[in-house]
C-alpha cells in the first residue's frame, strides 16, 4: 500500500515499509534521547558512613563510577559517634576478625594521610599509644602479650594525671582518630573524586531483574547499576531482598573539655570508662553497649555516670566542661562479627554489622570488598563473614 502526505507545496509519497522504517528509527531516537538523560552508575552504595566512604573512594581508584545513597547526612550516624579508638589487640578482638584488624591498623597512617591531603581535612590521628587496666591478673599470659607490657611502675612517669590503683596496666601501641575529622575528610575526599551523592534519600529495595540486581529504588526516585552494596550498617536489615540480621546496639558517649590541654597523652581504657584524648585538649569518654532498638536518646544517669569512672582515673577532671554528649548505634550481629561478601543474588554484595570496629576496619574493609566487586580473589579469609553463614 501507498500513503500520500501533502505538506505545503511538498507532496510525500510514502509505502508501507518506508513508514515502519521511520516509525522504528523514531523509537530508537526517542529512546536514546531518554536514557541520555539517566544517569548510570557502575556500582550503587547505601550507607554513607565511614564503610560506605571508604569502598567508594577505593573502587572510584578502580574508574568505577559510583553512587552513594544515605538515607539522612552522610557520616552522621554510627561513624561520627565512634570514639575512635584503633583497636588491634588479641585481648579485646575476636581471633577470626583479629587478621583483618592487623592489617587494617598497618594501613591506617597511610589512610588518614591520603583523605588529609584530597579533602585539606585534619583527621587527628594520634600515636601514642593505649593503656590498658585489666582486672584480669593473668591477662598478660595471652596471646599479644608480653611481661614488659605490664605498666605499675612506670604508670606515673607516662600519666602523672592518673589515680593509684592497684589493677594491672598494659601498655599497647594502638592508635586513635577523631571519627568525626576522619567522616567529614572522606566526604570531601570522595566528592572531590568525583563520587555522587543522593543524601536524605531512604533505600526501599534492591532492584532484581532475571534474578539480578539492577538498582535500588528510594522513597524519591529509582538508581540504575549492576552492582549494589549494602553499606546501610544497623538499617541493613531493613532492605530487601535479603533480611541480614542486623541490629542497633546503643552507646552513649560524653566530651569534656580538659582544664590542662595535655591532661592525658594516652588512650586509657578500663571495664567501666575509656578516656580518648584528642589533639586540641578535648577527652571523649566511653561508652555502653546497650540493647535498646533504635532509641538514641541520652540518659543523664548513663553520662553521669560514665564521668564519674573518668574522675576517679584522672581527678583533675572534676573541673573539665562538659561539651556535648550523644549516643550511637553500632549494627550488631548474633555473632559479633562483621557480614562482607556478595549475597544470593548476583551484583548485590554486603558490608555491615562491624559493631565497635567501623572506623578501625574501613581501610581494609574497602580493599576486599573492592576486590570481592571487581571479580578479583583476596588473601584473607572471608568465610567466617559470609552472609550464607545466616542461610
Amino acid at each position: 500500500m501507498t500513503k500520500v502526505t501533502r505538506t505545503g507545496a511538498h507532496l510525500y509519497v510514502f509505502t508501507d515499509q518506508l513508514a515502519s522504517e521511520l516509525m522504528t528509527k523514531s523509537i530508537l531516537l526517542l529512546s536514546l534521547l531518554y536514557n541520555a538523560g539517566v544517569r548510570n552508575w557502575d556500582v550503587i552504595i547505601i550507607g554513607g558512613g565511614i564503610i560506605g566512604l571508604s569502598l567508594a573512594i577505593e573502587l572510584h581508584k578502580r574508574d568505577e563510577k559510583v553512587l552513594v545513597v544515605e538515607r539522612g547526612a552522610p557520616g552522621r550516624e554510627a561513624s561520627s559517634a565512634a570514639g575512635g579508638m584503633l583497636v588491634d589487640c588479641p585481648l579485646e578482638t575476636h581471633a577470626a576478625l583479629q587478621p583483618l584488624a592487623t592489617a587494617s591498623a598497618r594501613m591506617y597512617p597511610e589512610f588518614a594521610h591520603e583523605l588529609e591531603v584530597e579533602s585539606g581535612t585534619k583527621v587527628d590521628l594520634r600515636d601514642h599509644g593505649t593503656i590498658v587496666f585489666s582486672p584480669e591478673v593473668s591477662a598478660h599470659k595471652r596471646s599479644g602479650f608480653a611481661l614488659e607490657n605490664l605498666l605499675p611502675s612506670r604508670l606515673a612517669e607516662l600519666e602523672p594525671a592518673l589515680a593509684e590503683t592497684n589493677l594491672p596496666a598494659f601498655y599497647l601501641k594502638e592508635r586513635s582518630v577523631d571519627p568525626k575529622g576522619l567522616t567529614a575528610a572522606a566526604i570531601k575526599a570522595a566528592k572531590n573524586r568525583g563520587v555522587d551523592f543522593s543524601s536524605g534519600d531512604l533505600v526501599t529495595a534492591v532492584n532484581v531483574s532475571d534474578g539480578r540486581a539492577t538498582g535500588v529504588t528510594t522513597t524519591k526516585t529509582s538508581f540504575l547499576a549492576p552492582k549494589v552494596v549494602n553499606c546501610a550498617g544497623a538499617w541493613s536489615g531493613q532492605i530487601g531482598p535479603h533480611p541480614f540480621p542486623t541490629r542497633p546496639v546503643k552507646g552513649h558517649m560524653l566530651c569534656l573539655v580538659s582544664p590542662h590541654r595535655d591532661l592525658l597523652k594516652h588512650v586509657i581504657r578500663t571495664p567501666e570508662v575509656y578516656l580518648i584524648p584528642r589533639s586540641d585538649g578535648r577527652i571523649v569518654l566511653g561508652t555502653t553497649v546497650e540493647e535498646a532498638g533504635f532509641d538514641k536518646h541520652t540518659e543523664i544517669a548513663t553520662i553521669q555516670r560514665l564521668q564519674r569512672a573518668a574522675i576517679a582515673l584522672v581527678p583533675e577532671l572534676r573541673n573539665a566542661k562538659i561539651l556535648e554528649d550523644w549516643t550511637g548505634l553500632r549494627p550488631g550481629t548474633p555473632d559479633a562479627l562483621p557480614i562482607l561478601g556478595g549475597t544470593a543474588t548476583p551484583g548485590y554484595y554486603v558490608a555491615t554489622g562491624h559493631f565497635r570496629d567501623g572506623i578501625l576496619l574501613a581501610p581494609i574493609t574497602a580493599k576486599v570488598m573492592a576486590d570481592v566487586i571487581g571479580g578479583i580473589g583476596t588473601e584473607y579469609d572471608l568465610k567466617p563473614f559470609s552472609p550464607a553463614r545466616f542461610d
